[in-house]
């Protein structure tokens, strides 16, 4: 089974939840990129928090069923703890060595986990357990959102935490890779492929830079995210207009009582993926 097929296996149909926040904002003309986060922003995310499965009696269940399958000795709890503290132990090395927000590279987590040299058992593993513990699922309307700005000559780009797995998801859901959506691989910028998470503004750099070098100033360019912390503070302070994606109650993150967020405000709100063409395209 490829891992396609593999995530494919546990995809399941989810609905957002609705908001109370209202649409509104606008953005100033003209934009000519538009950069997307993933999870709770493209990605219904089903729960963000592997913790849950402490409290999940159906997903501790599949975990555990799960941890026989790879013929892990310990229990769920103690499998949980142990990646916790692996996790922990690398982003501290990593801070160490003066990373801001460390990412680490689930495979390579889960290898130690396990105490398997094989890299495709822990690969295999690393995508089973994130399907049992954070299921994710197609927002509404994406696909009229690509076509839209893919007809348009639009570039858009993903800055996002991220894992090996996570483009697979594009392929699972939408049929395809993110570039044979529309997606500028100069543009597409994964945590884990440059050891840093947001909210570090690193990615951003990064991305800024590259539209620099396409002839874009940053701020001819909106990034869309669900989280005021990791995606609109860093993006605006890159020089990005920024869109609060506010359409899933499971992943919308306004951070209210963060004081680093205190007077962070986006330029658009939306709702539904729709209203995105209209700011963008309607200029």
């Amino acid at each position: 089974m490829t891992y396609t097929e593999l995530i494919a296996s546990y995809s399941t149909s989810m609905a957002p939840i609705p908001t109370e926040v209202s649409p509104g904002g606008r953005l100033k003309p003209p934009i000519r990129a538009v950069l997307f986060d993933v999870y709770g922003t493209l990605f219904i995310s089903q729960s963000g928090d592997i913790s849950v499965a402490r409290k999940n009696i159906e997903t501790a269940s599949r975990l555990d069923a799960l941890i026989r399958a790879y013929h892990y000795p310990g229990s769920v709890a103690e499998l949980i703890d142990a990646f916790f503290q692996t996790i922990a132990d690398a982003h501290e090395a990593m801070r160490q060595g003066g990373v801001d927000h460390p990412e680490v590279r689930m495979d390579r987590i889960w290898q130690q986990v396990l105490g398997t040299p094989e890299m495709e058992t822990a690969r295999r593993f690393a995508i089973e357990f994130e399907m049992i513990v954070n299921p994710c699922y197609l927002m509404p309307h994406l696909v009229e959102v690509f076509s839209a700005f893919r007809e348009e000559g639009i570039p858009m780009g993903i800055i996002s935490n991220a894992q090996f797995f996570t483009p697979l998801l594009f392929q699972v859901l939408l049929g395809a890779q993110p570039e044979k959506l529309g997606f500028a691989r100069n543009l597409v910028f994964y945590s884990y492929r440059h050891g840093v998470a947001k909210p570090s503004r690193r990615l951003y750099q990064l991305a800024a830079g590259e539209l620099e070098r396409m002839g874009l100033d940053a701020g001819a360019a909106v990034y869309v995210g669900n989280d005021i912390l990791n995606d609109i503070l860093p993006a605006a302070a890159e020089g990005f207009q920024t869109a609060l994606f506010a359409g899933d109650r499971r992943s919308l993150r306004l951070r209210s009582e963060d004081a680093r967020c205190a007077g962070v405000q986006p330029d658009l709100v939306i709702t539904d993926w729709r209203q995105i063409i209209n700011a963008v395209s309607n200029q």
